[in-house]
């Protein structure tokens, strides 16, 4: 196992309502299913101010639903230039959210930026389900790329 004790993780997306969210509570389902809950902090976040303070989007949420997974309680939150400093990993669903999160953080020194499925060796993106309607094909792709992540960090 790689040294991973106590890492930071946030998942970022336009609006914090549909794919970061969704991709904090499969991740957070993964790590405790592998036995890493203890070691590994996640969150999510929005680059736009759209949606603050909103719960999950229903259907996003239903989604998640259908694999046991529970997002109760989570409401947007905005992405901040301090939050630079106190997280390892920004995983961001698209090449905007990229460039959005970089813009809000005056750079990106530590290359802790990335896009989620560049982890799974794809340079696509997370395709936005609130605009597509297809959340099982967001579900699917934000599991394979945190599954990725966890198989970098952890070596499972």
């Amino acid at each position: 196992m790689k040294n991973c004790a106590n890492r930071r993780i946030m998942f970022i997306c336009l609006g914090n309502i549909c794919r970061s969210p969704m991709a904090e509570f499969v991740m957070r389902d993964l790590v405790k299913k592998q036995g890493h809950a203890d070691s590994i902090s996640i969150k999510s976040s929005a680059t736009s101010t759209w949606e603050i303070g909103n719960p999950v989007y229903p259907p996003a949420a239903a989604e998640l639903a259908r694999h046991g997974i529970s997002c109760n309680g989570k409401h947007a939150e905005k992405l901040t230039a301090q939050d630079y400093g106190k997280y390892d990993m920004f995983i961001c669903m698209d090449r905007q959210n990229l460039r959005d999160s970089i813009e809000i953080f005056g750079g990106d020194p530590d290359g802790k930026v990335s896009m989620l499925l560049s982890h799974a060796g794809e340079a696509r993106e997370v395709a936005d389900p609130w605009y597509t309607g297809d959340f099982s094909t967001a579900y699917s792709d934000i599991v394979k790329g945190c599954t990725a992540i966890l198989a970098e960090l952890f070596g499972d």
